[in-house]
């Protein structure tokens, strides 16, 4: 059996495009600062203390260690389940690669910075979602791999072998 550890390669393309667009955004945008781009799309530098939707943001820090615990967790985790996968479920393991790079995209900025810098800005008139960086991207693109590729399996599994060539 092959090991689908090759696919790190993706992990690592999805954190280095991450970190390299929030160093862009923390070098050349104040904070709260906004481009607008198109009429609901903004480049926003915010920080999140927080994780997703900048929950638990307002506590006392403890949270930066909990969330980077968690992703060093994580992301041990998927690489285990990559190590076992087999080379060719390539829905599986780029799902399992994007979500580890873009958790540990994340963590290294938790890490080094005690935030998430997030610069993503959707909105349609008076609604906007939460701001969000491209490591949140991946991980959610990750979670649609891994959606795509159960629904394939579910789908190979239910549907019935038909023998084109039997004569009844």
């Amino acid at each position: 059996m092959k090991t689908a550890l090759k696919w790190l390669w993706l992990s690592l393309i999805a954190i280095l495009i991450d970190l390299g667009v929030k160093q862009l955004v923390v070098e050349r945008f104040e904070l709260s600062e906004s481009i607008n781009l198109l009429p609901f799309f903004n480049l926003t530098y915010a920080r999140n203390y927080g994780a997703a939707f900048s929950f638990l943001a307002d506590q006392s820090g403890w949270q930066t260690y909990f969330f980077l615990g968690l992703a060093l967790f994580i992301s041990g985790f998927l690489t285990y389940l990559l190590y076992q996968n087999k080379a060719k479920s390539q829905w599986e393991n780029v799902g399992y690669a994007l979500i580890i790079g873009g958790g540990l995209a994340n963590g290294i900025d938790r890490a080094f910075r005690g935030y998430v810098v997030d610069y993503l800005h959707l909105f349609w008139k008076t609604w906007h979602y939460p701001i969000f960086n491209l490591a949140d991207v991946f991980i959610f693109v990750g979670v649609c791999s891994l959606f795509v590729n159960s629904y394939q399996e579910e789908k190979a599994i239910t549907t019935p072998y038909v023998n084109k060539n039997s004569s009844y």
